[in-house]
This record gives C-alpha cells, sequence and structure tokens, in this order.
C-alpha cells in the first residue's frame, strides 16, 4: 500500500512539475548569439537563443533581451513590454523582404524599447521596417531603419500611446520616414531627437490626422529631413469634424533638398510652428499658412513661388 501511494504521489509531482515546466522556462534577461545560439536553448547566458522571437516568447514580460554577437536576429512580433538592446557588440539585425514587417508592435498597456538595432529591407518588396498598432510607449535609440518598400517607422496606434526616437537614421525607403496615423480619440505624443530622414520617396516625417480626435503633439530637435520626394516635415489629412488636434514644434533642426520644407495639407488642424532652423534648397520652403514660425530661421535658396507660401512665414535671421 505504501508503494502504491508513494508511486501515486511521485506521479502527481511529475504531472505538476511537467505543467509548470513552461513558466519555470521564461526569465527576466534573455540573450540572443549568432555564434553559437540554438532557439531550442533556454536563453540563458551560455545557453543562448539564437533568433528575437524565441528569446522574446522566453522572456518574462518587462523583461530584456541583450544582444551578445553582431548578426541577424530574424523578425519578430513583440506582444508584451519589452526591452531589446545591443549596446556595441556591432549590428545586429533584422532583415525585410517581400513585403514582411521587421518588427511588429502588437502590445496593449506595454512599454516596448529598441537600442542598437538595424532594419533592413533586401530589395525583395522589403515591406515595412517597424510598424505598430498598439502599445502605450515605445521608443527607440541608436537605430538604423533603411530600404524598405513602404513606411520605415509605421506608428498607428489604436488607443493613443507616445512614441520617442533618438540618436537613429532613418532612409532610402518607399514610403515616408516615419509615418505617424493614430486612429481614436485617445492622446498621442511624438518625440524626435538627433533623428536623420534621409531619401524617402514619400516625405521624412508626417502625420496624419485623418483617422484621430484626440490631441497629437509632436516635438522634434536637433534633427535632418534632408532628400526626401515630398515635405521634409509635414502634417496631412483632415481632423474629424474639423477638430483642432495638436501641434508639432521643429526647432534647431535642418529641412534641405526636399519639395517642400514643411507643409501642411488637406485640411490638417494642426499648427506645424518652426524656430531656429535651416530650410534651404527645397522647392518651396513652407506651404499652407498653417506653418507658423518664430522669426528666427534661416531660409534660403529655397527654388520657385506659389501662392500657399505665405511671405511671413520664413523671416531671413541677419
Amino acid at each position: 500500500m505504501c508503494r502504491v501511494a508513494v508511486s501515486g504521489f511521485a506521479g502527481l509531482l511529475l504531472t505538476l512539475g511537467a505543467q509548470m515546466a513552461p513558466a519555470q522556462a521564461q526569465m527576466a534577461r534573455t540573450f540572443v548569439s549568432s555564434v553559437n545560439g540554438n532557439d531550442a536553448n533556454d536563453c540563458g547566458r551560455l545557453t543562448p537563443c539564437r533568433t528575437f522571437q524565441a528569446a522574446h516568447d522566453k522572456t518574462f514580460p518587462d523583461g530584456e533581451i541583450t544582444v551578445l554577437d553582431p548578426g541577424g536576429y530574424g523578425a519578430v512580433t513583440i506582444g508584451k513590454s519589452i526591452s531589446i538592446v545591443n549596446d556595441g557588440v556591432g549590428e545586429a539585425g533584422v532583415l525585410v523582404s517581400g513585403g514582411a514587417v521587421g518588427i511588429e508592435v502588437a502590445a496593449a498597456n506595454a512599454f516596448v524599447n529598441l537600442r542598437g538595432i538595424t532594419v533592413q529591407g533586401i530589395g525583395f518588396g522589403g515591406g515595412t521596417g517597424l510598424r505598430l498598432d498598439n502599445a502605450f510607449a515605445l521608443t527607440l535609440t541608436n537605430c538604423v531603419i533603411r530600404n524598405h518598400t513602404g513606411n520605415g517607422i509605421d506608428y498607428r496606434p489604436n488607443f493613443g500611446g507616445s512614441l520617442a526616437v533618438s540618436n537613429s537614421l532613418v532612409a532610402d525607403n518607399g514610403g515616408s520616414g516615419i509615418s505617424v496615423q493614430p486612429f481614436g480619440a485617445n492622446p498621442v505624443t511624438v518625440t524626435l531627437t538627433r533623428v536623420e530622414m534621409y531619401n524617402n520617396s514619400h516625405d521624412g516625417f508626417t502625420i496624419n490626422t485623418q483617422s484621430a480626435t484626440g490631441a497629437i503633439n509632436g516635438t522634434v530637435t536637433d534633427s535632418v529631413a534632408a532628400n526626401n520626394f515630398q515635405a521634409g516635415f509635414a502634417t496631412r489629412g483632415a481632423s474629424p469634424g474639423g477638430a483642432t488636434v495638436g501641434a508639432v514644434l521643429v526647432t534647431r533642426s535642418v529641412s534641405s533638398n526636399n519639395r517642400f520644407g514643411f507643409l501642411t495639407e488637406n485640411g490638417s488642424a494642426q499648427d506645424l510652428v518652426v524656430g531656429e532652423s535651416i530650410v534651404t534648397l527645397n522647392a518651396l520652403g513652407a506651404a499652407s499658412p498653417s506653418v507658423r514660425t518664430y522669426g528666427d530661421n534661416y531660409s534660403y535658396l529655397n527654388s520657385g513661388t506659389n501662392d500657399l507660401v505665405p511671405t511671413h512665414v520664413f523671416e531671413q535671421k541677419q
């Protein structure tokens, strides 16, 4: 009888252990390596995983994925609060082709942090570099997102939130470098600091207010938008009901060699306010009266004239 009881108890422990194993497999910090990573590993320091997705799935919410070696780590869909961090080991990349998305963020009420990541389209219909459909906050630092057929960063939250990008390059994309198009009534804030947006087939940075009724406020500082086919900086799209939906302030920045230096279009109710900035070599320095100035900008060598260009928008600083 005792032997039977012990065997039954041992069987129960084994069953409970098997049920608990998946939870025990997650860690607060996981690791990826292109040298000795294997997705069958537990993603520990000595037994790293090979891809971002495997490490993401084995990381607790609010945890961190650390990159150990340079290499390609595959596309990832983020569904929780998490950080993916490369602090200088070399390029940690995601290659995108076939119209896919390199990094997809769909994590309600989550805080997502990406640092030192390169998302590169490889020329076979590169799709979108990074797309966010839902998350409370997304922060990018020291990232490169380039050569995609769509937008580099496609930020379109359904329930409001914040996007912060610093010390990053967004270039050579078939859409806009950074596209912001929120949905719904919740407020959205966008902050760009030392961001370079080059050679994009639409705008360098654009906010589309068409589907939003909440306030959308943006701040751009110490950044450059150059050689973009449309505007360097733009707000586009009518706000529902004509409601005012916020403002974008651009300061200590450069808009150069674009079709428009600064643009508001299609009834956008946002004010685009520019100060201490350089506007040069664009076909038009600014379009529409909703582009406002503090009167301390340098506007130089913008070619052509247009009735939409108010003469008072850009004053030559002496």
